[in-house]
């Protein structure tokens, strides 16, 4: 059975954006990551110090201003030259920027498969259905109060953006050690989850 060509374009778009999401964290081009990085960089920082209302406000003003200012520049030098090249953003105009019926479908679709999986997990985890599970939850839970008290939202959140661009090309770089220390790592975390599973009662998992 073949797939529709409306079907067929959504699978391109998709996996052309994952591979440019990809190519920016990567740092496959730093014209177009530096950017990228900075303007999230700068639009974070400017949270730290104004309300989101302002941010929002000022953006919008600072587009507003460029995007007038160019406009009527161009109709001016229209005028001067006595040329028609008609709108300077026509071609933006032009462009669809509507979401498909297929489209709202598929986000529709996944947005409420992730809903569902954490409603699923998370009572799987607050009514112990594995203790095991239940206890690792706790323990993130406590070491989250601590991560809540040094930081806020914000600082979490550019940390989590610096860690984005930072990450993934420190591992592409150190791939083999990372990998043998994580695997040491999960190795020991293994081997104590499988000791407090033998000295709780009702901690062991139930073979399949």
């Amino acid at each position: 059975m073949q797939a529709s060509p409306d079907s067929t374009k959504m699978e391109c778009s998709r996996s052309s954006w994952k591979c440019q999401a990809m190519d920016l964290l990567y740092w496959r081009d730093l014209k177009q990551t530096g950017p990228v990085f900075g303007s999230l960089m700068l639009l974070l920082f400017s949270l730290t110090q104004f309300s989101v209302v302002s941010v929002i406000a000022y953006l919008a003003l600072a587009a507003l201003s460029a995007t007038i200012s160019f406009r009527v520049y161009k109709s001016v030098l229209q005028a001067v030259q006595k040329t028609d090249e008609g709108h300077p953003f026509k071609s933006y105009l032009d462009v669809e920027v509507c979401l498909s019926q297929d489209q709202m479908q598929t986000y529709a679709e996944k947005a409420q498969h992730y809903i569902n999986s954490s409603l699923k997990e998370l009572r799987r985890l607050f009514l112990v259905q594995d203790l095991v599970d239940s206890l690792k939850f706790a323990v993130l839970m406590w070491l989250l109060t601590y991560v809540g008290a040094l930081f806020n939202g914000l600082t979490l959140l550019i940390l989590a953006v610096v860690s984005m661009f930072s990450v993934p090309v420190v591992y592409e770089k150190y791939q083999t050690q990372i990998d043998q220390y994580l695997g040491l790592v999960r190795t020991h975390v293994g081997s104590i989850v499988a000791k407090i599973q033998e000295k709780i009662p009702g901690a062991k998992r139930k073979e399949e």
